[in-house]
Order: structure tokens, then sequence, then C-alpha cells
């Protein structure tokens, strides 16, 4: 079952895989068409109620494949106002090929007549609660006919991200939906057809672009909207804790701060003046910083655990205290990995391992990514923790699902990679669900060293990835 927002980024990574939009839209279109054959004989009256968008598009298409029945097309609107270019260049092709178009520019002009099905594409998945006009009235019409109803991939008025039915949705008797169900239609007392229309399995396993669709920014967000991170680190290393804090700043946080001993504090705000940084009297991080530092950690959105912290046994006794007794988010680097499987905690964990920590964790891989893939699933559901092992193909999963992520290259082996991923991680872990944090900061941090290696060549350092950052997650 896929969400309407899931629904969006498959199709969006099906185009980045080379099935575009407009061919998915086509066979959606002839989809419906098959639909309406199986509810109507040839020479009945069909009338199909567009909406604006794709959904209507899909509608648009399947007319074309209706030649055989008395066809009628309503366009809620202007074709002017249609919202997506291929879905106006569908209502184009109609009008070019003088099929029976209508345009309804006011509530009272809708008319179903008297027509042996009506098709309802109306509203699709990308939006929810109760119907506005002219719609509303499109909808009554619909639900008084005598006429069954064929709703395009959700009935007008389902809500698809949590399958919630408005109280003047379309009463449908028949759904076609699209590559698999969505939340509310198993609950409908309707007939409900999944519909294949070419999306490959790569859509939903590699991440691609359309996982960078999941990111937004309010136009009136404020200072803290977008997460408060902290770096927790630094000791025997003062780079990797401010590398991973630079980091968290590029990947949208609005915050961030950097507990650090206080014999390298001063070092590490030196990287930058945009970093808070928050001593402590220590050499090292050990068992009597842990009430401290949980009191500061309860102000942050999201904790980044490891980067520089080293593996001094007092320094991983506090990790396991500190982790035991936390119940928020955080992302788990370097050498605090090793201690992740023996800790009882209610915290959600993100672990960033390469292959070599992974396996100091307890966890097996393998030359073979498909063989890997399964391997840290099932490790990643033993422990209950989501993993972001990385590698040539990283593996992204939280033991359930599981995402494979191919930006990167051989340039990115260099000291301090991990150490922004971490960082770009915490910041997305503020804004979204752990497991697509992971897979969109896998994304980006190699889709930015990608972007280097092929304008300069290898040689890449990780501060350049910082800069980097910002436009493989926007653009």
């Amino acid at each position: 079952m896929l969400t309407g927002t899931e629904m969006g980024v498959v199709d969006e990574n099906a185009a980045a895989l080379g099935v575009p939009r407009k061919q998915l839209m086509e066979s959606s279109g002839n989809a419906v068409a098959r639909a309406v054959r199986d509810h109507a004989d040839p020479g009945d009256e069909v009338t199909i109620v567009a909406g604006r968008g794709n959904n209507g598009g899909d509608a648009l298409v399947a007319a074309r494949f209706l030649d055989e029945f008395d066809l009628r097309v309503l366009l809620l609107g202007r074709p002017e106002t249609i919202t997506t270019d291929i879905a106006r260049e569908n209502w184009d092709a109609l009008e070019a090929a003088e099929y029976p178009t209508e345009q309804v520019r006011d509530a009272s002009d809708v008319s179903l007549a008297d027509p042996a099905v009506v098709v309802d594409a109306m509203l699709g998945t990308g939006i929810g609660g109760a119907l506005r006009e002219p719609e509303a009235t499109a909808a009554s019409a619909m639900n008084d006919a005598d006429a069954p109803v064929l709703s395009v991939d959700v009935p007008s008025g389902l809500d698809a991200a949590d399958g919630t039915l408005a109280g003047n949705a379309v009463e449908a008797d028949h759904v076609v939906t699209f590559h698999d169900t969505k939340p509310g239609l198993p609950e409908l007392d309707a007939e409900v057809t999944v519909a294949d229309i070419g999306i490959p399995d790569a859509a939903e396993l590699f991440v691609e672009r359309g996982d960078l669709t999941r990111l937004s920014r309010a136009g009136d967000a404020h200072k803290g909207d977008s997460g408060e991170v902290l770096v927790v680190g630094g000791g025997p290393y003062t780079g990797a804790p401010a590398l991973s804090a630079q980091a968290a700043l590029r990947g949208g946080a609005d915050l961030v701060r950097v507990a650090a001993p206080e014999t390298v504090a001063r070092e590490i705000q030196g990287y930058t003046e945009n970093l808070i940084v928050r001593e402590y009297e220590a050499d090292f991080l050990g068992p009597e910083q842990v009430d401290w530092l949980a009191d500061l950690a309860e102000g942050h959105d999201t904790v980044v655990l490891g980067p520089g912290m080293g593996d001094a046994d007092e320094t991983l006794s506090a990790v396991e205290e500190f982790l035991g007794g936390y119940e928020g988010t955080a992302v788990v680097d370097a050498d605090p990995l090793a201690v992740v499987p023996d800790i009882e905690t209610n915290a959600e964990l993100v672990c960033t391992p390469h292959q070599g920590e992974l396996q100091k964790m307890g966890g097996e891989t393998s030359d073979d990514w498909r063989e890997r893939a399964d391997l840290v699933e099932s490790f990643a559901a033993d422990i209950g923790h989501a993993l972001l092992v990385k590698g040539a193909y990283d593996v992204i999963t939280d033991g359930e699902e599981t995402r494979i992520n191919r930006t990167g290259n051989p340039g990115m082996t260099v000291g301090g990679t991990g150490d922004v991923l971490a960082g770009v991680t915490g910041a997305l872990t503020c804004v979204q669900e752990p497991r697509h944090a992971a897979a969109i900061a896998a994304h980006a941090v190699g889709d930015a060293g990608d972007s280097i290696v092929d304008e300069r060549g290898y040689g890449l350092v990780a501060t350049d990835l910082l800069a980097e950052v910002p436009p493989a997650l926007w653009k």
C-alpha cells in the first residue's frame, strides 16, 4: 500500500529511471478505458468528469480509447488552467481530434445527463479534505445518478495520506488505482482494481530524485521549524565534529550546537562562526558528563553522536548510559556504533557504519549488493534500529523496508565524508522519518561528490562537499 506522497515519489523515481510520467499517464488511461469496457456496452453513453490535474489527465487519455461509446468529456474549469503540461497535452489532443469536450466553468453548469457509466477523474491522491465547487456539485450529481461510478486512482474526496473520506466524497462503485492500492481503498464498498502501468520495481528500491520531493519548506517558516541538531563528538579529533556540524547546517537545520571537551572546544569553534559550541570539563566524554549531556540534548530535535569521539572505555560507557536513558532521535556514527547492539533504549537510532564498522557491530556483509541488502535488513530487524551502511551501493533499511542508493564515487573514500553524511542525516531526521532522512542524505551527499568529481576529477576533500550539498538536496 502506498500513500499519495509515496506514489508521487515512485512516479518521479520511475521518470529518473527512464519511464516518464507521460508514458505512465498513457498506461493509466488505457487501464481506465479497459475498466469502462468491463461495465458498459459499445454504443452506451459514457460521461467523463475530469479535473485539471494529472488525475483528470489519466481520464483524458482514456477518452481516446473509447471510440466505440457515446462519449462526453466534461472538464471542470478552463483548459488554460490545467495544472500540468502532460494533462494539457492530452486535452489538446482531444480537441484536435474533435472529441466531444465540454467546459464546466460554474457549478450550475454540471449536467451528467443519463450515462451508462460515469468516470470520476476530478481529484487524485494529492488532494484531501471536503470537496469544494464545482467538484462538490459534480460529486453530488454522481452520487444521485443511476449509473455506476468508476473513480480514477481514488474516489474524489478520499485522502490518500490517511484513508479518510470526506463527507461529500464521490461514492464510487468501481475504482481503478495504479501500481499499488492506496489508504482507504480496502474499506470502501467498491470493486477495486490495481492496474500495472509499467512502473519498474527499481522505482521503489533505488533512491532517486523522487525521494527529494519529500523536502519542502513553508514560506512562513520560523527559526527552529527546520530543526535543531546537537553534535556530540571530539576529544581525540576536532575536524570530525566540525564537519558534521557544518554538514547539518548545509542539510537544512536551523541551529546546530556541538558538545565537546574543553580541550578541543575552541579549535572546533575556530572552524566557523556558524557553530554554537558547548564545552565540558574533560579531555573526552565520560560517565560524569552524561546527566549534563542529557539535559542539553532535551532541547534538540536530533543528536548526532560519535564524530571524532574516540573509543576510550569511559567514552563508550558514557554512550551506553546516555542512549539507555534517551528517548529522542539520534544518528550514531564512528566508534560508538560498536556498542549500539547491546544497548536497550527507547531512542530512535539511525546508525551509519561502513562495512567494517557493521561487522564490528555484529552484522554481516557481502560483495554482492543484493545479498548485502538482505543481510543488512535482517540485522536492522534484529537490533531494532535503522541502518545506513555505506559502500559503492549504500544500503538503507529499518528492517522492514530497504532502499539502495547508487550516487557517490571512489573519490569519496577520503576521510571525513562519513562525518558529512552523519551531519546531513542528522539535519534531515529533524523533519523526516529516519529511513527517509537516511536515504535522502545518502543520495544528496553522493550526488554532491559526483558533481565535484565530474567538474574537477578525483582529489576532493570532505569540506568540498559542504557547498555542494544544498543544491544536491534542493535541485
